[in-house]
């Protein structure tokens, strides 16, 4: 493998919450593990390994020289973006006046949702629901409504179309938050998944806010479907919001980007979100996207996408084999599990807090479910180095599971 996706980086002290935040991010972050077990990083959505080698030389490269004034994005962002979402997703018909920068995906929900609704209005989102949406969501004054994901006979995460429908129709919604992959059950939609969501977006007059930052991460055996690719309504009523960061490791960097073909749309979220004049692109960012999408970032992510593949299948096998009473669908995008903890922790008498503790004692830094509207549920990191993953598993038979 050209790439190093087995080497253990330490992070600590290096601009790193995955590591730094552990132990003084109270109901937040898991607690520091006792003396004699180091920290396992696997909460909060941040990857584990070295970026790709062409993100960081064009980064070197543009600050070798020394000027780092006002600037406008170039015509080798745009095309960068083009080719990734034509060459990747088979997206046709994209123009650069289609995409628009973003400091990051939440703040351009939170701009979209400013756009076409107010304070006090109700949106659509599934549960479980990706944290970052509950807080920018609810915290900028909007009522969340959820349609619960179900799974099927076969374990796998379903869209309830009627409840969606019904819940639409109940709470006067107009505005609906879509998450393709979804966070954090990892679901790929089909496309008739898809189809059948907007459908019901359309029939009740909604814009659709569609995050599709994890569409880059997915698994092997698995294809994603851009929303705005299913229909000609589907294009015309979708706000598209995208980024490397999740993809190439990038978060510290700030900066993606949406795509809206609709002039309407397009022209209400902008005006929202320039008129603060924070949404700026920082020029360091935009180098570092040139970089990833470059042919060297593509050989680098199809590699990454085969260290998650193992991982994924690694972890999710391991846990059905091993831990009777914990449900895992095994996620077809994202490098994240989302364990199902109910049927364990009633079993055994054990409540969900003490068995996160039991895991943050010995050092696996896993995630309060909870947070993501889940009454009993833990979300895992697979994004580190494989023998990282199999020591988690070992600590979890020896330390928390055990009865």
């Amino acid at each position: 493998m050209r790439y190093d996706f087995t080497s253990i980086i330490d992070r600590r002290g290096k601009d790193a919450i995955a590591v730094d935040g552990v132990g003084s991010m109270p109901g937040f972050a898991p607690d520091a593990p006792k003396p004699g077990f180091d920290e396992i990083p696997m909460w909060i959505a941040d990857m584990n390994f070295a970026t790709a080698p062409s993100i960081t030389r064009e980064i070197v490269k543009r600050t070798e020289h020394p000027l780092f004034g006002y600037f406008d994005p170039s015509d080798d962002y745009f095309n960068a973006i083009i080719d990734w979402q034509r060459d990747r997703n088979g997206v046709t018909g994209l123009e650069a006046k289609h995409i628009g920068y973003e400091n990051g995906v939440l703040g351009g929900v939170v701009s979209a949702m400013k756009a076409f609704a107010t304070p006090g209005d109700a949106v659509l989102l599934h549960s479980p629901t990706y944290v970052g949406f509950t807080m920018s969501i609810g915290g900028n004054g909007y009522r969340i409504v959820h349609s619960p994901l179900k799974r099927d006979e076969n374990g796998v995460w379903r869209m309830d179309f009627d409840d969606m429908d019904r819940k639409i129709k109940e709470n006067n919604i107009h505005v609906v938050v879509f998450c393709s992959p979804h966070n954090p059950c990892g679901r790929v939609w089909e496309r008739w998944e898809i189809e059948r969501a907007m459908e019901v977006y359309a029939a009740n007059d909604c814009v659709v806010i569609s995050d599709e930052i994890w569409s880059d991460i997915i698994l092997r055996g698995s294809h994603h479907i851009p929303t705005q690719s299913v229909s000609d309504d589907a294009r015309n009523r979708v706000i598209a919001f995208y980024a490397p960061s999740k993809t190439f490791s990038l978060a510290g960097l700030v900066g993606s980007y949406h795509i809206v073909y609709s002039d309407y749309l397009r022209d209400r979220l902008v005006a929202v979100s320039e008129k603060t004049h924070y949404n700026a692109m920082n020029v360091l960012s935009m180098h570092a996207l040139v970089g990833a999408f470059s042919p060297e970032g593509r050989e680098w992510l199809e590699q990454l996408l085969d260290v998650l593949s193992d991982n994924v299948d690694y972890a999710a096998d391991y846990i059905e084999r091993h831990f009777d009473g914990i449900a895992v669908s095994k996620p077809q995008g994202t490098y994240m599990l989302f364990l199902d903890c109910t049927e364990w922790c009633e079993k055994h008498g054990v409540t969900i807090d003490e068995l996160e503790k039991r895991g943050s004692d010995v050092g696996v830094g896993w995630q309060d479910g909870r947070q993501f509207q889940h009454p009993c549920a833990i979300r895992m990191n697979l994004a580190l180095p494989k023998s990282r993953v199999e020591e988690a598993m070992r600590r979890l038979s020896e330390y928390v599971f055990a009865q």
